[in-house]
């Protein structure tokens, strides 16, 4: 038994036990990944960020940047020129039509794996699950490469879900938020808890603890919680937490996003990339559409298109979009032949994504399927080649050797190698 673990999670029993009783607050929700993230020593080493949309569920190609008029397997959905001469969009994604000069779409995505949990880590890690290891996801390898960008704010926050930071330890978990419109919630100390009241009480609680810190004082986690504390409280205390509040942007600002939850949380992902979070991840479900395929995209099509249409404007109106990498994902693609549900089912052979900004060339679309959208037919673009991509859009050594804690070597790029000619 792994002593050393058992006391770690004892202590963590303790101190929640003694914030709560004690302190006379209940600590928010991932208050523990927010200091853990903001107790982070690292320098800006880069000025590149990232804003990562991902599409829970598997998003068709067929029916949105993929469609095949030609095909009778295009099924229901309308087609629309786009800016590009001879790129048609869905007709769910008119505002993105009207910006391809921004985009770098991907037609040619392809995995291994058609089911989901697999297929999101996969995309999210660059490797395949094992049960030895788990690994870290985009926001916790920019934190341990580039370091923090902001003294209170974390480094990466995750709104919906995501990736946590697998064997680099929880110094660089994500921040989770979520309810992108509540943001943090439970920030306020009770009005009868003073500021010099709960450091009283803090004091306490660290004399409690002294005897537990003395028996695992070679315990990097259990020695970081006092850092943690100390640097949550200081977050919980700073201006700096309205980054956190969409509501404090004018109406007209939100109705250009929408209403919807991806529109609310790419408001958000603007607001934290602007105030200096280096990563936000976006996740947004139900595109895993079985069934009723007309009806469901008639929704998350149009969402899709309202919000990274306004993000993208933002951004580059504020000077942002140059330094920071917008990544559209998903698991996989769609089946192109519609089922008996009037649905599509999944298809890992072929799929689409979508870059922009963060030194991606817009105006373009790499790779091809077939006339079907069943395989990729030209430049085939797989996985691992996709995250290569992204790390060097993200000035990450791709090709450096990480360690786990049992002394297994990783890279970021895995397998892949970059697409030069997004760049």
């Amino acid at each position: 038994m792994d002593l050393s673990h058992q006391e770690d999670l004892s202590r963590r029993a303790f101190v929640h036990s003694v914030a709560k009783s004690a302190l006379g607050v209940s600590l928010l929700s991932g208050l523990e990944s927010v200091a853990s993230a903001a107790s982070s020593s690292g320098s800006s080493k880069s000025n590149k960020r990232m804003i990562y949309l991902f599409m829970q569920g598997a998003m068709s190609q067929l029916d949105t940047f993929d469609p095949k008029p030609d095909s009778k397997m295009q099924g229901p959905t309308g087609v629309i020129r786009t800016k590009l001469p001879g790129v048609q969009f869905s007709e769910h994604l008119p505002k993105l039509a009207s910006m391809t000069d921004r985009l770098a779409v991907i037609r040619s995505m392809n995995s291994s794996t058609g089911a989901h949990g697999p297929g999101q880590y996969l995309m999210r890690t660059n490797y395949r699950e094992i049960a030895s290891t788990v690994h870290p996801g985009w926001g916790s390898w920019m934190q341990k490469v580039h370091g923090r960008m902001h003294s209170s704010l974390p480094a990466s926050v995750q709104i919906g879900g995501g990736q946590g930071p697998g064997y680099l330890g929880t110094t660089y978990a994500p921040v989770p938020v979520g309810d992108p419109y509540k943001g943090i919630e439970n920030t306020k100390s009770p009005s009868y808890v003073t500021n010099q009241l709960f450091d009283r009480r803090m004091q306490l609680a660290g004399s409690f603890d002294k005897a537990f810190r003395a028996r695992t004082a070679k315990n990097r986690e259990v020695a970081g919680y006092d850092e943690l504390y100390r640097d949550a409280i200081g977050l919980l205390r700073s201006k700096d937490l309205k980054a956190f509040d969409i509501k404090a942007e004018p109406e007209e600002v939100r109705k250009r996003y929408g209403e919807s939850k991806l529109g609310r949380g790419c408001l958000l992902a603007r607001r934290l990339i602007e105030s200096g979070v280096r990563f936000v991840e976006v996740g947004y479900g139900s595109w895993d559409h079985h069934s009723d395929l007309v009806s469901n995209m008639s929704n998350r099509g149009p969402e899709l298109d309202q919000a990274l249409s306004a993000l993208l404007e933002d951004l580059a109106q504020r000077g942002l979009l140059d330094d920071t990498l917008v990544v559209v994902g998903t698991e996989f693609g769609r089946k192109p032949k519609m089922n008996d549900r009037a649905g599509r089912d999944h298809h890992p052979a072929a799929y689409s994504c979508v870059l922009a900004g963060g030194g991606i060339r817009g105006g373009q679309v790499y790779g091809e399927t077939d006339e079907d959208a069943f395989y990729a037919d030209m430049d085939p673009v797989s996985v691992e080649d996709f995250n290569a991509t992204i790390g060097t859009a993200l000035d990450l050594p791709i090709r450096k050797e990480f360690y786990s804690p049992s002394g297994r070597p990783f890279t970021i790029a895995h397998d892949g190698d970059p697409i030069k000619e997004l760049f």
